[in-house]
Formats: structure tokens, C-alpha cells, sequence
């Protein structure tokens, strides 16, 4: 449902439900990719047929082979094998003029085991794979011995190095232990000692690296024989349905996968409204009826019927519309001209029952005048331009708001107007163009007949607050016209009143949208006139009261707290402030004077002649104060606390 507030909500940036639908709605668009693609595999299965190849196993022994090995021997094989000694060995071998990079190209090595590998060449004729495989077959076996004996034979002559290293090192022991000995008696026995032991040391290394080298120069004879070519070169036998199959299905998943990716970029950047809500919120009007797109192919032949039953019932449902109303309403279509043409010629046929009634063609193609011809339909067809009917007679407006229409020639086909919109066929810029023009010429839009809405779409597209054009007010006004007049009582109040007037001016001129007339609401101040305030009093008769004198704020005496007894004499012969306060508190004329405030049981006496402000006694604990001026602007008496008393006898006082 559309309302207020889901309208205000945010659009996203990807509507999933829009790109689905848009993909269904666009599936002849990957289909018909994915068929190409299909198509384009097959043929080139067919059209490129695999070359000749042939395939050769070899069986590699390696000196330091091992069960654990993770497979890193024979992926150096392979990399040999991918070498362009090896291919050009193998091309002088067969006498070929071809350059070894070429040649490269045209064979692979993959090891099956930790010890197989499978050698694939392909050349332009059987026998020519066949010889290629088994040469290089050959010469890699070759090549692979000749590192191994490289290997042993470099291994001998290091030993033999070494050993020959010691025997010059013993001939040099054997003269110093010649030129030892004919010294004679003199000759240093232990000398001769160290001679002799490293004498006997050097021999037996010198043995030891004799047989080393011996044994390094046989080499690894189970290398030489163990590798040998287990699967003679042969030509692999071919598969053609096999691989036209396999290129076809490629082919297909390539071409789905673009025709997909193309579908769903063109969904999101063309924002081309498919989903009823949509269309309805763009345009400003609700969806009131969907008809099917024209059927194509062969499906034509039997979901004609259903189309044309269809149409038919939707041209009822118009016609029950235009005969509750007397003005005209026409019908502009929005990419979908045959359909509008159609419905035109639907709706004038069941007003023809009742009265005169035809269609104006204002199509640029003449698609009403055509369809009348093809179906020999009775309803009279006329032109934009030709002169009015009688006023008996009942026309049908049929025209477009594509690009390029003339908008204020849209009001001759008729007062109101009802869109048959094509769904996803302008996008949304121009049904905000539609609804912002139809709105300028006064063509109130009574509904949207979609055509061509997709199948899964469930969605709605009614505009709850388009009441006055929905098909479901169309009979208020004609029920208001007819109902009896209201009694007098009624009508003075102010609610009927204002309903009254709303109704009365939504009948005369229908606007795009009816908003809720507003209730006119009176201020308070003019519902309960306030009564006039007293007239001021003349200036100089405003008198001031003399409590306004008073000061702001009576303070109590301060009377120091008792000081308790200390060792020190200098502390006890301060004078303390008791007297002080005792000896301030005598002159007579003072502007404030403060009475005596005895706790328990004293009393004050002051009678000043002229004080300004007076504080009597204020007794806690059973005392009494008494004052008595003269003249005192402002006087405050006793405040007993616990049993006091306090008398003030002022002769003038304000």
C-alpha cells in the first residue's frame, strides 16, 4: 500500500525486488546470449578441431628419492623438461629446422606420480606427435643420466682432489723424518714420535679417499637403469562429441553470465519504474487495471482469447466510469499505442448501446483508424480536427504523452483522462514530466492502466489519498448532489459548514490531490473579550507606602561566644568584648541602636528622641523590651522567643 509515510522514506540505492524483476522481465535479452554462446562453443568445436597429440610416459629414478618427498623432484623434472636445451636436443635428434621456443609451445610434461611423468605433443599429423613424443621422451632420459653421472663424476674428483692433498702432505712428513734421523744420537725422540703419528694418520687417509673415489666413480647405477620410458609414445584417440560438448557448455555459462551482467547494469542505470507502487507514486495516480502485453510467436494462437476477454473486461469497468460523470475522458497511452487503440474501440462499442458515441484518433500513427479497418468495427472513427458531434453524442479521446506531444491540445480530447501506461518503458523523470503537465492543464488522471505488468508482481499500486479521482469516489458527488438539504439547525454549525464548503468546491474544480479542509479556529482573546483595566491616577496623587523605608533586612545583635579560662596571664588580662559591646552601646543619639537581648531573665530599655530605625528587645528566656520615639519612620517590636513580652508606644508613626 502506498501511504504518506512510506513514501517519505529514503529510497535505496539498489531495489533487489526492481533488479529481479527486471532480469525476469529481460530474459530474452541472457537468454539469448547464453544461446550464442552455447552456439559460438559448438562451433568452434567444429571449426577448430583439436590438433593431433600424442602422449608418452616415463618412469624417473631419482639418487635421492624418499618416501616423504611432497612432490618437489618431480616438479623440477618438469621444469627441465620445459627447458630449451632440452627441446632443441631433441629437435637436432629429429633433424627439424623448428625453433625450440616453437617447439616449446607445442608440448607439456605432468607429473602423474612422485616418479611417472606423462610427456603431450601435438603436431599437425599422427606420425609426426608420435616421433616428437618419443624423442623428447628419449632425450630427456638422456639428459636426466647425464646430470646424474655429472654429478658422480664431479663427487670422484673432489675426493680424488683430497687425496692427493694428503699425499703431499705425507711425502713433506716422510723428509722431515728422514732429515730427523740422520741427525743421529742428537735426533729428538719426541719429534720422531709426532712425525711417525702423523705419518700413519695421512696413509690412512690417503687409503680412505682412494676407495671413496673409487665408489664415487660408478656413480648411481640404478639412476641410469631404472630410467626408462614405461608407455611408448601413442596417439590419443579423439573425442569429438566429448570436447564439442565441453566448449559448447563453456560457451553457455560465458554467454548467461554476460547477458546477466549486462541485464542487471542497464536495470540499475536506465531507472525505469516496473513495480505497480512505483508507476503509481511517480505518476500521482492509482493503478485501477493491468492488461497483458501483446502475445508473440505461437503463444498468440492460443492466449489471443484471454488477451481480447481481458481487454474487454477493463473497458466495462471504464464505461460503468464514464457514464457517471457527463464529462469527456480520454485515453493517453505511454508506450503502448495498439493496446490504448484497442481499449478505445472496446469502450465506445459498449457506449454505442446506449446513444451515439465515437472515437477521435489523435494517435501519430493512425492506430485506431487502422485497427477499426482490420476488425470492421460500426464505431465511427474522427480526427482531432474535425468539427464537434451533436451533444447527444459520446467521444472517446485517444492520444499519446510521449516526447514531443503537444500538451494543451490534450484538453479537447477530454476533461479527465486515463493513462494506459506501458510498465518499464519511460523511466522516471518523464512520468514526473506527465504528472506535473496533465496537472498544469487541469486533466485530473483517474487512473493508470498498466500493460505489461510483470506476473510476480505484488505490490500495490493504490494512492490512499487520491480519493476525489479513484474510482471509488467517483459516485460522492452525484450521492451529495442527490441527498435532501439539511435542516437550518444544522447548517449553522461551523464543522457542516466548512465540509459543506470543501465538497462544493472539490465538485466545481477537481485539483490534482484534495488535501482536509482546515477548521477556521478563534483566538482566545477574541472569544472572551477581556474587561477594561482601572484608569491610572493622576501624577503627583500616588502615594508610597512607608514600609517601603523599612530596611531590607533586621539583624539580631552579635554577641561573641564565651571564652573559656587559659593558663596564660597575658590571655586573662585582655579585656573582653562583653565591655566593648557595653560601652558602644551608650550615646544616646545613634542611628541604630540595638536593646539588650538577655537570655535568661533580663531586660531592655531605649527611648531615643530622633532614631531612624529602631530594633527592640528580643528576650529568649522571659525578658521584655519597651520603646517608645518620638519620631520613628519605622518601628519593630519584640520578638520573645521563650515567654517574652515587647510594647512599642510610637506617638507619630506612618
Amino acid at each position: 500500500m502506498t501511504t504518506p509515510s512510506s513514501q517519505a522514506q529514503a529510497a535505496p540505492l539498489i531495489d533487489l525486488q526492481r533488479l529481479f524483476v527486471a532480469i525476469r522481465r529481460r530474459k530474452r535479452i541472457w537468454l539469448a546470449t547464453a544461446l550464442l554462446g552455447l552456439i559460438a562453443g559448438a562451433a568452434l568445436a567444429v571449426a577448430l578441431p583439436a590438433p593431433p597429440t600424442a602422449v608418452a610416459k616415463v618412469i624417473v629414478v631419482h639418487q635421492d628419492d624418499s618416501p616423504t618427498d611432497s612432490g618437489t623432484l618431480m616438479r623440477t623434472d618438469v621444469a627441465v623438461l620445459q627447458t630449451t636445451q632440452v627441446a632443441e636436443a631433441a629437435l637436432k635428434k629429429l633433424g627439424s629446422t623448428d625453433s625450440p621456443e616453437d617447439f616449446m609451445k607445442n608440448y607439456a610434461g605432468l607429473g602423474l606420480t612422485n616418479n611417472i611423468l606423462q610427456i603431450t605433443v601435438k603436431a599437425k599429423s599422427n606420425e609426426e606427435a608420435v616421433s616428437r613424443a618419443q624423442a623428447l621422451a628419449e632425450t630427456f632420459i638422456a639428459d636426466h643420466v647425464k646430470r646424474s653421472q655429472a654429478a658422480a663424476a664431479a663427487q670422484s674428483q673432489a675426493i680424488l682432489d683430497q687425496r692427493k692433498n694428503a699425499q703431499d702432505e705425507l711425502a713433506k712428513v716422510e723428509q722431515q723424518i728422514v732429515a730427523e734421523e740422520g741427525k743421529g744420537r742428537q735426533a729428538s725422540q719426541p719429534a720422531l714420535e709426532n712425525l711417525y703419528s702423523r705419518r700413519a694418520a695421512l696413509t690412512a687417509q690417503i687409503t680412505d679417499f682412494t676407495s671413496r673415489a673409487q665408489q664415487a666413480g660408478i656413480g648411481s647405477p640404478q639412476v641410469a637403469a631404472g630410467t626408462q620410458i614405461v608407455d611408448a609414445a601413442r596417439v590419443l584417440p579423439k573425442a569429438f562429441l566429448k570436447t564439442t560438448a565441453t566448449n559448447a557448455g563453456i560457451g553457455f555459462a560465458l554467454g548467461l553470465a554476460l547477458g546477466l551482467a549486462l541485464v542487471a547494469v542497464g536495470a540499475v542505470s536506465r531507472d525505469r519504474p516496473v513495480l505497480r507502487r512505483e508507476i503509481s507514486t511517480h505518476l500521482g495516480a492509482s493503478v485501477i487495471a493491468q492488461l497483458p502485453s501483446k502475445p508473440r510467436g505461437p503463444a498468440r494462437l492460443w492466449r489471443r482469447s484471454r488477451a481480447v476477454t481481458e481487454r474487454r473486461r477493463v473497458a466495462t469497468t471504464l464505461v460503468r466510469l464514464i457514464k457517471q460523470d457527463p464529462r469527456e475522458v480520454s485515453l493517453l497511452e505511454l508506450g503502448a499505442p495498439k493496446v490504448a487503440a484497442a481499449l478505445g474501440l472496446d469502450i465506445a462499442s459498449e457506449l454505442a448501446t446506449e446513444g451515439a458515441a465515437s472515437v477521435v484518433d489523435d494517435l501519430p500513427g493512425e492506430d485506431v483508424r487502422k485497427l477499426a479497418q482490420e476488425t470492421q468495427s460500426d464505431v465511427p472513427v474522427v480526427g482531432a480536427g474535425d468539427p464537434a458531434g451533436t451533444p447527444e453524442e459520446r467521444r472517446v479521446g485517444v492520444g499519446t504523452v510521449s516526447p514531443g506531444t503537444a500538451w494543451t491540445d490534450l484538453e479537447h480530447l477530454g476533461k479527465e483522462t486515463v493513462l494506459v501506461v506501458k510498465a518499464g518503458h519511460a523511466n522516471t523523470l518523464w512520468l514526473h514530466t506527465v504528472a506535473r503537465q496533465l496537472a498544469d492543464q487541469q486533466i485530473p488522471i483517474i487512473g493508470v492502466v498498466l500493460v505489461d505488468p510483470d506476473p510476480r508482481d505484488k505490490s500495490d499500486g493504490t494512492l490512499w489519498d487520491g480519493l476525489h479521482t479513484a474510482l471509488r469516489g467517483r459516485g460522492r458527488p452525484a450521492a451529495a448532489a442527490a441527498a435532501p438539504p439539511a435542516s437550518a439547525e444544522r447548517e449553522d454549525r461551523l464543522d457542516e459548514l466548512v465540509a459543506r464548503v470543501a465538497e462544493r468546491v472539490a465538485t466545481t474544480e477537481q485539483p490534482t490531490r484534495r488535501f482536509t479542509p482546515v477548521r477556521p479556529v478563534l483566538p482566545p482573546a477574541l472569544a472572551t473579550p477581556r474587561p477594561p483595566a482601572s484608569p491610572l491616577p493622576p501624577p503627583g496623587r500616588v502615594s508610597v507606602p512607608d514600609h517601603l523605608n523599612a530596611p531590607t533586612k533586621k539583624f539580631a545583635p552579635v554577641k561573641p561566644p564565651k571564652r573559656r579560662p587559659t593558663p596564660f596571664k597575658r590571655d586573662q588580662a585582655e579585656p573582653t568584648h562583653q565591655g566593648e559591646l557595653n560601652a558602644g552601646l551608650e550615646p544616646e543619639k545613634s542611628s541604630v541602636t540595638t536593646g539588650a537581648s538577655p537570655r535568661a531573665g533580663g531586660s531592655a530599655t531605649q527611648t531615643p528622641e530622633k532614631s531612624a530605625v529602631t530594633t527592640g528587645a528580643s528576650p529568649r528566656a522571659g525578658g521584655s523590651a519597651t520603646q517608645t520615639p518620638e519620631k520613628s519612620a519605622v518601628t519593630t517590636g519584640a520578638s520573645p522567643r521563650t515567654g517574652g513580652s515587647a510594647t512599642q508606644t510610637p506617638e507619630k508613626s506612618a
